[in-house]
């Protein structure tokens, strides 16, 4: 995809920040909008359909963590890709943001040159890593190219990283993926993410399919089970 094709929305309700963002991203090539809360962050995805939302979590009236949620709701944004800001001192906001959704996290304050740098890393694994684009393991049906996950007939709303980590999981059943493979094919190796971050996933997956199927194999990584 293209620079001058690749929508943003920026959420943030400091307009300094808005600004600063926006100069920096749109100098890039990127096509920019911006949104001072929740509420308008909604209004304007829902029209403008983005393929990235950078989304700050301290915001009045609508918070990023449900505003997040309310994105992933939208079956008309089913691809987006979501991206909080959170500040240093927000470790609980990193973890809240991804159980809510979120594909990845930015901290604050970064350097322009390091955020576009991020931003270019995690829309090149926008169309996810797994070449394998269907496949069934035992009652679970996965297809890459139509973005869809059924599990006993049942079909499942998961967010991006969700996704394609249960897509890399169950592509090759019973092997053991270690964590920092899973970090790089899921998150990418340019992006820098706590280990936790898989594990956040992996216990969402597990709510939502079933504990029996994923398999921890400690101070190595995790395996799909059928």
């Amino acid at each position: 995809m293209k620079k001058k094709d690749t929508r943003i929305l920026l959420v943030d309700d400091e307009p300094d920040i808005l600004e600063i963002l926006d100069y920096n991203i749109s100098s890039e090539g990127y096509q920019v909008k911006r949104a001072k809360n929740g509420v308008e962050a909604l209004a304007k995805a829902s029209e403008w359909k983005p393929h990235l939302v950078l989304l700050d979590v301290m915001m009045p009236e609508m918070d990023g963590i449900e505003t997040c949620e309310q994105l992933r709701k939208n079956p008309n944004l089913s691809e987006l890709v979501i991206v909080f800001l959170t500040a240093r001192s927000e470790d609980y906001s990193q973890v809240a943001g991804l159980e809510a959704g979120a594909d990845d996290y930015i901290t604050k304050p970064i350097k322009p040159k390091v955020l576009l740098s991020k931003i270019k890393a995690i829309l090149r694994r926008f169309k996810g890593n797994n070449s394998k684009n269907y496949f069934e393991v035992g009652d679970l049906v996965v297809n890459r190219e139509e973005y869809m996950v059924t599990y006993k007939g049942q079909e499942l709303n998961l967010p991006r990283k969700e996704f394609e980590l249960l897509s890399l999981l169950a592509s090759k059943p019973q092997k053991v993926f270690e964590r920092g493979e899973i970090l790089d094919r899921v998150w990418g190796n340019e992006v820098v993410v706590g280990g936790r971050t898989i594990d956040v996933h992996i216990r969402k997956l597990r709510e939502k399919i079933g504990d029996k199927h994923f398999k921890t194999i400690k101070g190595v990584g995790y395996k799909y089970v059928d």
